[in-house]
């Protein structure tokens, strides 16, 4: 490029025509734009006027299409020729921000979408359960209680049915898990308190906050009334009572919630289904091996074999075989996703179990 045509480009680049409205009027002037120190000048037929840059606002630019910057009092400016309004802002060192410059760039624009999955991954796997444990240490039982109050109301109104056990048939259940309990110290096991229902999800057993634990009649038909197995359910559901999971799934949930409604609104609908969210009890892997893990230590502390849990699977196994409904075989089946079978792989608990014994 020669000399000459460097000094004409660099005129072109100094003044920019593009069309101005006065706010007054919706008709179009054409007019030359030029920046001059602190002060844009627009110039035209019968059109004479200084604006502070300053007090000029420039909306952020698209990749390609109209330029537009608004003045104060209503008026504003504007070229279909984006090539030349960005040559012009160029030439006298205005530059987008670098946010607008990400935006430009679809490689950036991917990096920023990676590295934010990324970061809401993180989050949910590690702050999440950080965060989920601050708030249980930090709320008072009664919360439990009254949580479990709640969400044991509401799955009697849809999904249980009183208990056709005899009283001599839950004493003899009962009977026997507390004497677990008892050889474990029960000094130092969380409040619990054993009821029994029939159920329209099969056979099933559940912990909810504050220390109920329902067990439904078809469980307890499914292992013949089988107290060894009986008690190696509740103790795992003891488990879940021991680290407060089901508050602290409310907790995650409630946060998740929070977050959602900051990016599409209604936290309202997350409080209101509480007692659902507790009653469907998706709990982590992590947490169903910490339950595993102290349904363990009441077994070997009663003297029971940890080939009682086994027992269990192998009746799941049976009944699923004979295609008898209702052992539930996916979370989407029940809206009590608690039963047994929805827990981690029965093929991973029964090598834990049996790796347990003597």
């Amino acid at each position: 490029m020669t000399t000459v045509d460097s000094a004409s480009d660099t005129l072109r680049a100094a003044t920019l025509t593009a069309s101005y409205f006065d706010g007054q009027s919706a008709k179009a002037h054409t007019a030359q734009l030029q920046f001059s120190g602190d002060q844009l000048h627009i110039v035209g037929e019968n059109i004479a006027r200084n604006v502070k840059i300053r007090d000029v606002q420039w909306p952020e630019r698209t990749r390609h299409g109209r330029r537009i910057a608004h003045l104060p009092g209503g008026g504003l400016v504007q070229t279909d020729d984006w090539a030349a309004w960005d040559a012009w802002q160029a030439a006298h060192g205005r530059h987008d921000s670098l946010v607008v410059k990400m935006q430009q760039s679809w490689r950036a624009v991917l990096a920023s979408i990676l590295l934010l999955v990324a970061l809401l991954g993180a989050v949910y796997g590690w702050g999440l359960p950080i965060l989920a444990d601050v708030a249980v240490a930090a709320t008072p039982q009664a919360i439990d209680v009254s949580l479990g109050e709640s969400t044991l109301a509401a799955i009697d109104d849809s999904l249980m049915l009183p208990s056709q056990l005899s009283a001599t048939e839950q004493r003899r259940i009962e009977s026997a898990w507390q004497q677990a309990v008892d050889a474990l110290a029960p000094a130092k096991t969380p409040r619990w308190t054993l009821v029994f229902r029939k159920s329209r999800i099969g056979p099933n057993a559940f912990a909810l906050p504050g220390g109920t634990i329902v067990m439904t009649d078809e469980l307890v038909k499914l292992v013949d009334g089988d107290t060894q197995v009986l008690t190696a359910v509740l103790a795992h559901e003891l488990g879940h009572l021991e680290h407060r999971d089901g508050i602290r799934m409310l907790v995650q949930v409630a946060v998740l919630g929070s977050i959602s409604s900051m990016l599409l609104g209604d936290f309202s609908t997350v409080l209101a289904a509480a007692p659902a969210l507790l009653g469907q009890a998706q709990y982590s892997r992590a947490a169903e091996h910490q339950a595993d893990v102290y349904s363990l230590r009441v077994l070997k502390a009663a003297h029971i074999a940890p080939s009682s849990m086994v027992k269990l699977f192998d009746k799941l196994a049976e009944q699923r075989s004979q295609g008898k409904p209702k052992a539930i075989e996916k979370p989407e089946d029940t809206l009590l996703g608690i039963a047994f079978a929805s827990h981690p792989t029965d093929a991973d608990r029964i090598a834990f179990f049996k790796q347990a014994q003597p």
